[in-house]
């Protein structure tokens, strides 16, 4: 039974990749910071006996460690760092009234966190069959795509994301393990928005399209959840 440890899966796109590989019969590590508080997960974890859920904030060093202690005997198959914050959502910011606690934060979720939890369970994914580190990041961390002023903290820590995760498979190739970063679209979850082209349902099959067809040719491209590259 092939194997995914999911982070920031008690809602939206998280949510929706544990509910499609736990019905395609995957053994899913589902992690959330609060998974008790989410009664859609925990309604996930009764149906399926192939999915049990794990508190994990991705900032906190000491539950990424306690994670990792706990699955030490397991082997992954595939690690979906899918966890993020878009504070600029709510607050819109700008020359005078930017937040820079909310882009420490920002950068501490979206771009640290990732990587601390590639670095955690590399030992479990180089005993796994597919060897694979997936990165929800973001088309608004293309530096070549940028027209407009704003959003400065979730660009910069998508931008920031990318070029970790690019530096990250040079690192992982020698040991059979790639990297992937995929942008899901514009999807309506409470980070997208009502007005979002894509239900999340369908932007994570076309991911799931991607992992499945990964070969080490699209180690550490920046794809579009349709496979369309996306400039850096």
């Amino acid at each position: 039974m092939p194997s995914v440890l999911i982070t920031g899966a008690s809602r939206g796109l998280g949510l929706e990749w544990a509910r499609q590989y736990a019905g395609a019969g995957w053994r899913v590590f589902a992690s959330a910071r609060h998974p008790l508080e989410s009664r859609e997960l925990q309604a996930l974890a009764a149906a399926h006996d192939n999915l049990t859920t794990h508190r994990l904030d991705v900032t906190r060093d000491d539950e990424i460690r306690a994670l990792a202690w706990d699955l030490a005997e397991e082997p992954l198959d595939l690690l979906v760092n899918n966890a993020g914050a878009y504070f600029e959502k709510y607050v819109p910011d700008g020359l005078g009234r930017i937040r820079y606690d909310h882009w420490e934060e920002t950068f501490r979720v979206n771009t640290l966190g990732p990587v601390r939890v590639t670095e955690a369970f590399v030992e479990h994914l180089a005993r796994g069959d597919g060897r694979l580190v997936a990165a929800v990041t973001s088309h608004m961390g293309s530096i070549h795509d940028i027209t407009a002023p704003g959003d400065y903290a979730y660009r910069s820590s998508k931008a920031a994301l990318n070029a970790a995760m690019k530096g990250l498979a040079h690192e992982l190739e020698p040991r059979g393990i790639g990297v992937l970063l995929l942008h899901p679209g514009w999807v309506r979850t409470r980070m997208g928005g009502p007005d979002g082209r894509l239900d999340c349902e369908t932007s994570v099959r076309a991911m799931r399209e991607r992992v499945a067809s990964y070969t080490p040719a699209w180690n550490a491209r920046f794809l579009r959840y349709d496979g369309t590259e996306i400039p850096w």
